[in-house]
């Protein structure tokens, strides 16, 4: 089997650690549904992201762990594998992370959040080293936002190493004055959505980048291409899932195969 289906949990911040867990359930449960094989979740959706204006209660080793727990055990019941964007605690640091949960709902590992936004440094501890994740035919990559958007090697050491996709969970609000854009990579509105048709083609993969529903959010979720040409996106602000079936042979690494370093 060469396509998988792949779903975007574009769906709404939430207002405490516990609806966190509620609404990965239910989003695991509608991607069953759905028949994806994978989803993925936005940046620290559990227990939710720490900035940008949002109030989240003190980092909580307890609460993770049954977090964890019961989102896995949500996979296994639904069969469907996920990427959840969380974070975790390391020697006192918190992490932002991203928990690879495969199908039958045992713990395949983390990728850790290693380039961090200067903003996230009061909050956040950067991680360090990469690796891809295997699920079924599948093999994936994860690039968490800001080294996503503006750091293409952590895309490219990835698919280097056999992804066929990399997921970019973030986090991104509208900002009072920005441009609220109506389509996807608007030439009106920030970089950020043309960075991930860029990734996307600079390494003949597809890349999915999933962000929460927000009101006038100026990015959102979407599947691009391996030739940098967008396949599928959310309407800005519209809570729900987003489907895609990608077909892993479009998926060479091409690109990132040929580059050398200068």
């Amino acid at each position: 089997m060469s396509t998988v289906r792949i779903a975007l949990a574009n769906i709404q911040f939430p207002a405490t650690p516990d609806e966190s867990i509620m609404l990965a359930e239910q989003a695991i449960a509608q991607a069953s549904a759905d028949r994806a094989d994978i989803i993925c979740f936005p940046e620290c959706f559990v227990p939710g992201y720490r900035g940008m204006g949002k109030t989240v209660l003190p980092p909580d080793p307890v609460f993770l762990e049954r977090a964890w727990s019961a989102i896995a055990a949500a996979a296994a019941k639904a069969n469907v594998a996920v990427v959840l964007g969380t974070e975790r605690v390391v020697d006192h640091a918190l992490l932002a992370t991203a928990l690879v949960i495969n199908r039958d709902g045992t713990i395949s590992g983390f990728q850790d959040k290693v380039q961090l936004d200067p903003t996230e440094e009061g909050a956040y501890s950067p991680g360090c080293g990469r690796r891809v994740f295997q699920s079924g035919p599948l093999t994936f990559g994860v690039a968490i936002c800001h080294e996503g958007w503006r750091y293409p090697e952590t895309v490219r050491w990835a698919v280097r190493r056999g992804a066929q996709i990399v997921f970019h969970p973030h986090f991104h609000e509208a900002e009072p004055g920005g441009y609220r854009p109506s389509s996807f990579a608007d030439p009106a509105n920030s970089f950020h959505e043309k960075a991930v048709l860029c990734r996307a083609a600079e390494n003949t993969c597809f890349f999915a980048t999933v962000n929460c529903a927000s009101a006038g959010s100026p990015t959102t979720s979407a599947v691009v291409r391996p030739d940098g040409t967008l396949l599928a996106y959310q309407p800005y602000g519209k809570r729900g899932l987003l489907l895609a079936d990608i077909d892993l042979t479009d998926a060479t690494g091409l690109l990132a195969k040929r580059y050398k370093s200068i």
